[in-house]
């Protein structure tokens, strides 16, 4: 639980006791290579801390897995299209390794957003970086070439190598195929 609290005092100034309190509503889950958090089809009821590992976001198009996004360790995240509506998400999300992972359920966040003003500002926080994240990624996917994204892909380590070429590729966009081409070019 250090991770996490070093985690939350990053973002926000909380009491001690508080903490204590806050950290207390959360459980640990370890997930094998495989394993999945959350299936196409359910209602994602938990938030989740990454303690170490990596989880993926993706769907299927045809039969066909396209890969979203991957999460590392030191990110606090949920399925939130679906958390937020209670509607069945159209994710899965898969650990691309072995991830141990903090989860709390939503009903204990709203209570501890009513209880304790700094966590409140904390659940703002997260998603404000997240927001910014995902203008980010939008920004890139529309306006980089996929040379371009790949080359920033070079800057994150757990990306290029724990993420799959095929998954690195369905990020980005294109075919495994065209990024060994873009690979051997940089290279």
């Amino acid at each position: 639980m250090n991770d996490l609290a070093e985690f939350i005092q990053s973002k926000v100034s909380i009491d001690g006791k508080d903490l204590q309190i806050i950290l207390s509503k959360f459980k640990q889950k370890t997930l094998k290579k495989g394993q999945f958090v959350l299936k196409k089809g359910q209602i994602a009821n938990q938030y989740f801390y990454i303690k170490s590992g990596g989880l993926r976001f993706f769907y299927d198009v045809n039969n066909v897995e396209n890969t979203s996004w991957v999460t590392f360790q030191n990110d606090f995240f949920t399925e939130i299209s679906s958390l937020n509506t209670q509607t069945p998400t159209r994710f899965n999300i898969e650990a691309i390794e072995k991830t141990e992972l903090l989860t709390i359920e939503k009903a204990q966040m709203e209570k501890l957003y009513k209880a304790f003003p700094a966590w409140q500002e904390f659940g703002r926080k997260i998603w404000e970086t997240i927001c910014i994240k995902q203008v980010d990624q939008i920004l890139q996917l529309q306006t980089l070439t996929a040379e371009e994204k790949y080359l920033d892909f070079l800057n994150r380590p757990d990306f290029i190598q724990k993420v799959p070429i095929n998954q690195l590729a369905s990020i980005l966009g294109i075919a495994p195929n065209s990024l060994s081409r873009i690979r051997r070019k940089i290279k």
